[in-house]
């Protein structure tokens, strides 16, 4: 009976694993993070609970991502945190879950499969795999199945994907691996070159949300970071500004804006003029970089706009997704199903 069953909508993204429950919407939004023990394989915490011992562990306990530039770079790690998740949704269900796994959309068949099996190790009935932009433009509310030119910027933690779909299809894309965490590596390497000043990640996320910026901002704004000075060794704390931080990031700005524009020049011409009108949309956490849209749409000419849920987005559409796919006729005209 379909009613002990649930379909599972998965982003599972370098950063964050958001999962989609047919019916309920986004019922899981938790880091892409386990921490084990590096000699026993014993696994402590997942999710929320792992990301807060990043940098905080004993020598015997890692936190780590088991995900890197949006593909899985430990397999063993990626199918126990998929597999907590997993019973953390479904938990006692009789019969096991159909899934749609969201992945870039310049995975390779390699890297593809590492995904299916993963999740169906970890507890998946079927597997679905569908690409990043087309879900996003689902999960956006966009109709993707029109002939009509769509492009969608969708900058998670370590991809950032860029695609003009038309007739259900991406026409062009193209997939680089940087983005978010790219933004978090400016800020450590720039505050450790400016100021000799060595900080974490985690800081370098906070630095980021709170002051980062790829467009002037109105006012300059400030914040104060603590870390480890190189040169003494004794905590030491500094405060840098937003336009300090704004120069950090231009050469992971730029290589982004050369990227849509790159798609944008492979873009059939009758497709240009439809995204001319309608604008590139924005999707994903690695979007919400203050003032990115400014600076997409003085760079290109084009309007800019931000999905409605820009986080949860892809998550969103590939749940969409899974709870259509019984009515579609050739489910792999869209998805490759497994």
């Amino acid at each position: 009976m379909k009613i002990f069953s649930n379909d599972i909508g998965i982003d599972l993204g370098t950063a964050t694993v958001l999962v989609y429950v047919k019916g309920k919407g986004i019922v899981l939004k938790e880091p892409s993070v386990v921490a084990v023990d590096i000699y026993s394989n014993k696994i402590y915490a997942v999710g929320e609970e792992a990301r807060k011992m990043l940098g905080r562990t004993p020598d015997a306990i890692q936190a780590i991502r088991p995900l890197a530039d949006g593909v899985i770079s430990d397999y063993d790690l990626t199918e126990q945190m998929l597999k907590a998740f997993i019973n953390k949704v479904c938990k006692k269900r009789l019969i096991k879950p159909r899934i749609m796994i969201c992945v870039p959309s310049g995975v390779t068949e390699v890297e593809q499969r590492a995904v299916i099996d993963a999740a169906k190790q970890a507890g998946a009935r079927k597997v679905y795999i569908i690409e990043e932009p087309i879900a996003a433009a689902i999960g956006a509310g966009l109709d993707i199945s029109r002939p009509r030119g769509m492009m969608i910027v969708d900058i998670g933690g370590g991809t950032a994907d860029v695609a003009v779909i038309s007739l259900g299809s991406i026409v062009v894309s193209r997939s680089i691996k940087v983005a978010g965490d790219e933004f978090d590596e400016a800020v450590v390497k720039y505050i450790r070159k400016k100021y000799s000043l060595n900080i974490g990640m985690r800081t370098a996320e906070d630095v980021k949300i709170s002051i980062g910026c790829v467009y002037p901002r109105e006012k300059d704004i400030s914040i104060d970071i603590r870390g480890g000075s190189l040169l003494t060794g004794l905590p030491q704390t500094i405060q840098v500004t937003s336009e300090e931080i704004r120069a950090a990031f231009e050469d992971v700005v730029i290589e982004i804006i050369d990227e849509v524009k790159a798609v944008l020049e492979e873009t059939p011409p009758e497709l240009v003029g439809d995204i001319l009108e309608d604008g590139i949309l924005l999707t994903g956490g690695g979007s919400l970089v203050h003032g990115l849209d400014k600076r997409l749409k003085k760079e290109t000419g084009i309007d800019v706009y931000l999905a409605d849920d820009i986080v949860s987005c892809v998550a969103k559409g590939s749940g969409i997704a899974i709870e259509g796919i019984d009515a579609m006729n050739d489910p792999t005209h869209i998805y490759y199903k497994r």
